[in-house]
């Protein structure tokens, strides 16, 4: 995707794409924006729960140098789904669901080769919060060699809730940290199973450990103490394939 269809700029440009259904990934909106067509925007955005954030107008001229009127909207190249109804219509075939939860993995190479595995191993969706996460741009979906066209997405407010919804409906959710004591090939993963990653600097969210099933670690021998986010995941979804065909 070329970089200048990835976002469009101005405030009127921007209430279109909103009203046209356009499936806005996040808006960028200047500091202390003012006027009239400045509040009909803030009032859909809010209507509609769409991720903004305010910056400096600096930041903003990062992005594009032309006419931007303080608004900065990225595009989405992918839909989003619903994981609650997600969740019930798999159940509802017999199929025991496989999901990968990603807390704050920002890096948009790993997200896509994260994708790329979760979909070669038939996981039946990724979820991922709506602040903090890697933004699902063009580069994303070419690291993914097009698995984000493919895989279901559910981009969540709350992934606290989240969990506890999975939780709720009889899927466990199995924590990669390097706390652990049990090895990642111990759980049972044949059950209906939601493998939760970290970010690479700060791990998971010691809220969400608590309330996850296992704590599970991988096996490192080297000098090196941790795996790359992309390729632990490989590991815990390629063992969940494995005990799935056994």
């Amino acid at each position: 995707m070329n970089k200048e269809t990835e976002f469009i700029f101005g405030i009127r440009s921007v209430i279109e794409a909103i009203k046209s259904d356009k499936l806005i990934d996040k808006l960028v909106i200047r500091k202390g924006l003012t006027g009239e067509l400045s509040q009909e925007l803030l009032a859909l955005v809010n209507e509609l729960q769409i991720p903004y954030q305010l910056v400096p107008n600096e930041r903003i001229n990062r992005i594009t140098q032309k006419n931007h009127q303080g608004v900065v909207a990225y595009i989405s190249p992918i839909e989003f789904q619903n994981i609650e109804q997600i969740v019930p219509s798999l159940f509802e075939v017999g199929k025991s669901p496989l999901f990968i939860i990603l807390d704050k993995v920002t890096d948009v190479r790993n997200f896509g080769a994260i994708t790329r595995t979760a979909e070669c191993a038939a996981v039946d969706a990724i979820i991922i919060p709506e602040k903090g996460s890697a933004r699902i741009s063009g580069d994303a979906v070419k690291t993914s060699a097009g698995a984000l066209h493919k895989i279901p997405v559910c981009r969540v407010q709350n992934l606290l809730q989240t969990i506890k919804f999975l939780k709720s409906s009889g899927v466990q959710i199995v924590a990669a940290t390097e706390k652990a004591s049990d090895l990642y090939y111990h759980v049972d993963f044949s059950l209906p199973t939601a493998i939760l990653m970290g970010s690479e600097d700060k791990g998971i969210e010691v809220e969400f450990l608590r309330i996850s099933d296992k704590l599970v670690k991988i096996p490192v021998y080297g000098e090196i103490d941790s795996l790359n986010v992309s390729v632990a995941s490989g590991i815990l979804m390629y063992e969940a394939v494995k005990q799935r065909m056994d």
